[in-house]
Order: structure tokens, then sequence, then C-alpha cells
């Protein structure tokens, strides 16, 4: 029998947290996602390893979506399980967020932005985590044939149901962010956060968006920085038969070019010198940007949680280090969310 969880006493000790946009609402800089390793393939005992070890590191918020598994809504079913076995006495001290857009159910009312699918998908994300709200509830991606006033008033209902606390969007465009922030605001609902894909060879953000963001005084959480590993050493000498880019999903090969391992070796030899890891200075370099309140992470294991939390150790960059890394930190072409955040 699995032992009972106790929360480590020092787990506030050392995790900084970063206020978002203008609101009360304070992130870790570092927030753990659940796309990845926490569907019914991965045994239950490594999840919880994972997400106890998270949270006695100050890890609060914990990033799912109705759909992460295999199959889909198992990492919400997983995480619940957790939650119910250890973390239920800690409820008021976590974060939890879930998503809705993407493919879901069968037939017309289980995909994109409609009312009746963001309401109902959140409805039964609530089941499955066991939870009475989540704190934050995002569209997961533009709707382009959805009229923007009914997607963001599902979001309104939401919160005013008292089933999320905070309204989030993900993979919006600059234009297309401050049209949701305005609605919102009309309706008596901020727009708190935005969670867009960035890290050194995906720099969309920078050229309008993280603008749009400071101008409406929304916080953003960076998700992939880690570009779904290429930014770390588990691809700079071919690719390992149990990684991710090994097998059929969201990893194609066709993102590990020539030019984006040569790239990713020459920021190696940077974050060398920083005396991190390349994942290390990737995650602390999305976090060089005031606007940025946290980077979303994944996690296979504890010893891979534990080795990106040590980006914390290290976050401070002189200039001539960025202007170095600048030199290799290029666009990649692996934005794979690029058709929501053009739309």
């Amino acid at each position: 029998m699995a032992a009972a969880y106790v929360a480590a006493p020092d787990r506030y000790d050392a995790m900084p947290y970063r206020r978002v946009g203008a609101s009360g609402m304070r992130l870790p800089a570092i927030s753990l996602g659940l796309w990845q390793n926490f569907g019914d393939d991965r045994a239950l005992a490594t999840q919880r390893a994972i997400v106890g070890r998270a949270f006695d590191r100050g890890v609060t918020h914990f990033d799912l979506a109705n759909n992460y598994g295999p199959p889909y809504g198992a990492a919400e079913a997983n995480f619940g399980r957790i939650l119910e076995s250890d973390l239920h006495a800690h409820r008021d001290e976590l974060i939890i967020s879930s998503k809705a857009g993407y493919d879901m159910w069968p037939g017309p009312y289980g995909n994109h932005g409609s009312r009746k699918y963001l309401l109902a998908s959140l409805d039964q994300s609530l089941d499955r985590l066991g939870l009475e709200y989540v704190d934050i509830f995002y569209s997961h991606r533009v709707d382009p044939e959805t009229p923007m006033e009914e997607t963001m008033g599902a979001l309104d209902a939401a919160v005013r149901q008292g089933k999320a606390l905070y309204v989030g969007i993900s993979s919006y465009s600059a234009r297309r962010t401050r049209e949701a922030a305005a609605i919102l605001r009309q309706l008596g609902t901020p727009l708190l956060i935005h969670q867009p894909s960035y890290s050194m060879i995906n720099r969309w953000i920078e050229q309008e968006l993280l603008g749009v963001l400071a101008e409406e005084k929304i916080g953003a959480i960076a998700f992939s920085p880690l570009a779904q590993g290429l930014l770390t050493d588990r691809y700079l000498d071919g690719v390992p038969a149990d990684s991710r880019a090994a097998r059929e999903g969201s990893f194609g090969r066709e993102l590990l070019s020539d030019s984006n391992l040569e790239n990713a070796r020459g920021l190696r030899e940077i974050a060398r010198r920083r005396g991190q890891t390349l994942a290390q200075m990737a995650i602390a370099w999305t976090l060089r940007d005031v606007r940025v309140a946290s980077a979303l992470i994944g996690a296979s294991s504890v010893a891979q949680l534990d080795d990106n939390l040590a980006a914390l150790e290290h976050l401070d960059f002189a200039p001539a280090e960025l202007a170095e890394i600048d030199r290799f930190a290029v666009e990649g072409g692996v934005n794979l969310w690029a058709e929501s955040s053009n739309a």
C-alpha cells in the first residue's frame, strides 16, 4: 500500500511567484502541465510521485485540458484521483486550470468554441477532476466560425455559474486577444491570462502579442518552452527509441531539421558556460520578460522535474549572453498551433 502523502513544510521557501497581469493572482515561476505523461498509458504511481514532488517544490499550478490523455479525459481523471488521495486538504493552495477547444467527443458539438461545447466540456472536466470549480478555464484555441461574443460569453457564464474563478485564452493572435479582452471587459469578467507557445525557436509572441498583453494588463504563461524536447540534450546526438519523436504524435521528425539541431547545439554551448543544461537555460530565457508570469513544463519523472526546476537557480542573463543567444534563437518552424494564432 502506498504511503500517505505529507506535504513538505518548506514548500514555499524557494519558489518565486509572479503576479499575473494586473490581477491579484500570482503563479509559480514554473508550472506543471499534464499534456503528456498523465494518461492511462503511464503508471498512476509515477504520476502521483511527480505531482507530489512538484507541490513539495512550490509548484502550485497544475494545467490540464479536457482532451489530455490518452484516452481523452484521462489526465483530468488521474489528476482527480491524486487530488482525492494526496492533495484534497491543500485545495485552496492550488491553481488548477483546464481548457476546451479541440476535439473531445463525436458529432458537431464536441469541438471548437460554441457555448454548448465549452460549458458542456467544463461540466465534464469538473466531474473527472472531482471539483466544484477550476481556478482558470481557457478557450483552448480560436474558432473562426463561431462569433467571438459567443465564445467569450461562455467563459463569462462559467465564472457567473461559479464553475471557474478566472478565464483565459490560448494561442490567440494579438488582434484576437484585444477583441476577446474588450468583450470580456464589457461583460464584467476580466481576461486574466493568455497561454501561448513560446520558446527560443518559437518567438512569435514577441512581434505584437506581448505588447498587447501589457496594454491590456493580461498575464502570459508560456507553454512548450522546450519546444517539445528539441531544446534539451535529448535529440542533439540522435533520436532515442523511447523519445516522443520516435512515436506517433505531436512531435514530427521534420522538427529535427539540420538547422534546428545546429542552433540547439549552439545554445547548448552557451548554457554550459552558464553552468546550466540547455533545458534549464531555455526555461530561464522564457522568464526573462516580466510579462511572462510562468513557464509551463511537462515531466515524465521526478528526476526530470527536479532538473527543470533547477532553472530557477540562474534566471539572470547578461546583455552579452542575450545577444549571443539571439544568434541561435531563431524561428524553427515548431509552432504547431499557428493555425489558431494566425486566425
